[in-house]
């Protein structure tokens, strides 16, 4: 395994609204800075003000970003902020020997070997396998999955964009859902679109709502949830349940495709909201059933992540592992 440089590490998770900045030395992170986007120009800018308000306590000689969108060349262009993240570009003006720049749920995946007992809900399952893929997948803005695999000592983090795959149906009443999402966006009904994401969530509300005939207001998926929590909206109840059900479906779909006998990882924004409603639903059921191979789904543990900045460890975890 390789070890990281004992130097000063700046480390970062960088949003469409917020970015977090906090620097890593030995096997300590510091405490998080947190700044607003809209209010610097440029990610250059932002750095360059954490590190002066930091002037005193060394500077760090590399850096490691987290974005929320997809990376090429060490580079992202943000979605929903005018800044361009180039590793390549900052490396050199602002002094660092190096800049990686990563995408956030790859950061995630990194993250998995360091959390605790305490970061962790368990949702059933065996030990996972040592040395065997760890597959996460996150439900929140949209539906992020990466894998971490380790090989002869080495690990990677693999991205994809699962999220885009076709959403299943698994009985009568989900197809009736899909067909009524078919419709609704014009053909394809993606597992992000349609189900696993906060805009995924309304989705199977409102298509539930058709598919039953009831009358239900405009609800966002934060008042869809405190509906089904507090038991005062029927068919926000019966959007939860399925939501957690398909949930359990993708995760055991994607647990087969990857091989991912170290365990599967439950992240994102949306399910740390409501743990005893997911450990009670069909969630560990559905990531089972499939089939002949029902026992090998049996063996992997599927957990619930709870802690807040688990970013920051997947971060120092991919600095330690590429000490460049």
């Amino acid at each position: 395994m390789s070890i990281g440089k004992t130097g000063q590490i700046l480390l970062a998770d960088i949003g469409g609204t917020n970015a977090r900045f906090a620097v890593s030395q030995g096997d300590q992170i510091g405490p998080i800075d947190y700044v607003k986007v809209a209010d610097f120009p440029t990610v250059r800018e932002a750095i360059a003000d954490v590190l002066a308000r930091r002037s005193g306590t060394g500077r760090p000689q590399r850096a490691v970003l987290a974005v929320a969108g997809p990376v090429t060349n060490n580079r992202c262009v943000m979605t929903n902020s005018p800044w361009v993240i180039d590793g390549n570009e900052l490396q050199p003006a602002l002094g660092f020997d190096s800049v990686h720049v990563l995408n956030d749920f790859e950061v995630v995946a990194w993250s998995l070997p360091a959390l605790q007992p305490a970061d962790l809900i368990p949702l059933g399952g065996q030990d996972g396998l040592p040395g065997e893929p760890l597959l996460v997948v996150g439900p929140g803005t949209g539906f992020g999955v990466s894998c971490l695999v380790e090989r002869h000592g080495a690990r990677l983090a693999v991205v994809t964009e699962a999220g885009h795959a076709t959403l299943p149906a698994e009985n009568e009443r989900e197809e009736r859902v899909i067909a009524w999402l078919r419709r609704r966006f014009s053909g394809h009904v993606s597992i992000e679109r349609g189900a696993l994401s906060g805009s995924g969530l309304q989705s199977l509300y409102e298509a539930l709502a058709e598919v039953d005939g009831a009358q239900v207001p405009h609800r966002d998926a934060a008042a869809i949830t405190k509906a089904a929590l507090d038991g005062t909206c029927p068919i926000s109840l019966a959007a939860l349940e399925m939501f957690c059900a398909i949930l359990g479906s993708v995760a055991g779909n994607l647990a087969v495709t990857f091989g991912a006998r170290g365990g599967v990882y439950i992240a994102g924004g949306i399910a740390p909201r409501f743990p005893e409603f997911l450990a009670a639903s069909a969630f560990r059921a559905r990531f089972e059933a499939k089939g002949r191979f029902q026992d090998y789904l049996r063996n992997i543990p599927t957990r619930l992540v709870t802690k807040p900045d688990a970013s920051f460890l997947g971060l120092k975890m991919f600095a330690d592992h590429n000490p460049d």
